[in-house]
């Protein structure tokens, strides 16, 4: 036998009754759960205007879970400890055993109702088993029937917790202004052939509301590491630099290592620290002229230098990898600037600045990545010193907010003298690692034909570390990469630094 649709159900229900004055009263006489069939069946009917409901809430005692575990039972723990008892006694330790957790409980429930009684060790029955009745199991039993308990009754069963009350709804159903004995399923939308054979003339689509507004269109959010990096870009710009392109990632051997006086032997070149490019593996070429006073800088040295004394390698030179730092387009930037000086005679100082992406072979944790982002600033001039340069770093620090600084001297392959620099972190309490510093050193400069009195101050930072501060994010995961929150990004204020 084919079940009976609920929508006929209540239809036909209505057509005979022309209300429905408690829908839990007719999902009981239909045999269905209220909420996930009966109310289903009312707000599809509702929709399509062939009924109307009217909310009604009322207060109803519903089970806890041990009550529902008494009712699976078929009686309360203070009855079966009744039932096991007998007029000689039973040991403890039997009862015990045998209702486990609820032996307690239990034994005071029948000794409050007189039932047994303590007799050393053993529990000794006092009542009569045809007068003792299971009243709290009764209770439980109506309470899950629907039955209406007073109010001494009710009390006592929240008293027990094993019965609660609760807010219950139900609806008064009423014939709706598309009343009908039986339902025909409205269309979503019009269709082309609805049109051309007119089917919906006789079932016509869904009413649309076309005042109604669309949801709103979420346009595009920027990343915090975009926000703190345009904030950066406006500070060093007022600062008077120049944004150096710095959109080639892959860059050779020679610019990100040879250029700067970095060893051929140096671990920063080794696999482990550097993703080298499988293909293809090598560059094609190079200013030849440069390359050669590169490598005799490296090999026997000059202008006050005895260079490394090795043997340099053009293979090695030539490698194609990953850009470790920013530095590489640096060194580009101010070949360039040696060129203009010598097809003029002038050499016009510069300060140039970049932020972009960066690839270091290292292990990931909390705060580093395999890639990341690094802003890097220099300034070449005549005569500059370390002065300026300690000068040009508390400018830029002061104006994204970080005052209090130190300088702590550090070795790098190509800046001496060579700096970090420290800020006092007010969240952490402590100074912590901000940057790198230094100046240009004149194995670096002299072979791209500067003027010999121009030096070259710079220093560095990763962007990544001033938005986990100023956004408060303490996993770098959390800040860039695949397990990102794409709501952080929507939520996230705009930077600003004072």
């Amino acid at each position: 036998m084919a079940a009976v649709d609920p929508i006929d159900q209540l239809l036909a229900n209505l057509g005979s009754n022309e209300t429905v004055p408690n829908t839990i009263e007719l999902a009981k006489q239909m045999g269905v759960d209220h909420q996930e069939v009966l109310v289903k069946a009312m707000k599809t009917l509702e929709a399509a205007e062939y009924i109307t409901s009217e909310k009604k809430s009322f207060d109803t005692l519903s089970l806890s879970d041990e009550g529902a575990a008494i009712l699976a039972n078929g009686k309360t723990p203070e009855f079966q400890l009744f039932e096991a008892t007998t007029p000689e006694g039973v040991e403890s330790s039997e009862l015990e055993a045998l209702l486990g957790a609820k032996f307690k409980i239990a034994m005071g429930s029948c000794m409050k109702n007189k039932w047994a009684k303590k007799d050393g060790s053993k529990l000794l029955r006092l009542a009569d088993p045809a007068t003792v009745t299971d009243d709290a199991f009764v209770l439980i039993k109506a309470v899950s029937d629907g039955t209406a308990l007073s109010a001494a009754d009710e009390k006592n069963l929240s008293r027990r917790k094993l019965a609660s009350k609760k807010k219950g709804t139900y609806f008064v159903l009423s014939k709706g202004p598309q009343f009908k004995a039986t339902f025909v399923k409205q269309e979503a939308c019009l269709t082309k052939e609805m049109l051309a054979n007119g089917s919906w003339q006789q079932n016509p689509p869904k009413p649309a509301n076309l005042d109604s507004l669309g949801a709103a269109v979420a346009g595009g959010y920027f990343h915090p590491l975009l926000k703190v990096r345009a904030e950066f870009r406006r500070i060093l710009m007022n600062m008077g630099f120049e944004e150096m392109p710095t959109n080639r990632w892959v860059e050779s051997s020679f610019w990100n290592f040879d250029s700067l006086f970095q060893p051929q032997s140096h671990p920063a070149r080794d696999a482990h620290d550097t993703f080298f490019i499988k293909s293809p593996a090598s560059t094609l070429t190079v200013p030849e002229d440069y390359y050669e006073r590169v490598k005799t800088m490296h090999e026997s040295g000059g202008h006050g230098s005895i260079g490394y004394r090795y043997d340099f390698k053009q293979e090695e030179a030539f490698k194609n990898l990953l850009r470790t730092h920013t530095t590489a387009i640096s060194s580009s930037m101010l070949y360039r600037l040696a060129n203009d000086y010598k097809a003029t005679g002038v050499f016009t100082p510069k300060k140039y600045f970049s932020v972009d992406r960066v690839f270091r072979n290292e292990s990931m944790d909390n705060t580093h990545l395999c890639e990341f982002h690094q802003v890097e600033g220099l300034v070449a001039d005549r005569n500059l010193s370390l002065k300026h340069l300690i000068g040009m770093i508390k400018t830029f620090f002061e104006a994204i907010g970080i005052t209090q600084l130190r300088f702590k001297p550090a070795f790098n392959p190509y800046t001496e003298p060579s700096m970090e620099v420290f800020g006092f972190h007010p969240d952490l309490g402590k100074w912590t690692e901000i940057g790198n510093s230094g100046m240009f050193r004149p194995e670096m400069l002299a072979p791209m034909g500067l003027p010999p009195d121009v030096r070259v101050i710079a220093w560095g930072l990763s962007l990544e570390r001033p938005t986990m501060i100023k956004y408060r994010i303490r996993n770098i995961r959390d800040l860039f990469g695949h397990k990102v929150d794409l709501n952080m990004m929507k939520e996230s204020p705009l930077a600003r630094f004072p």
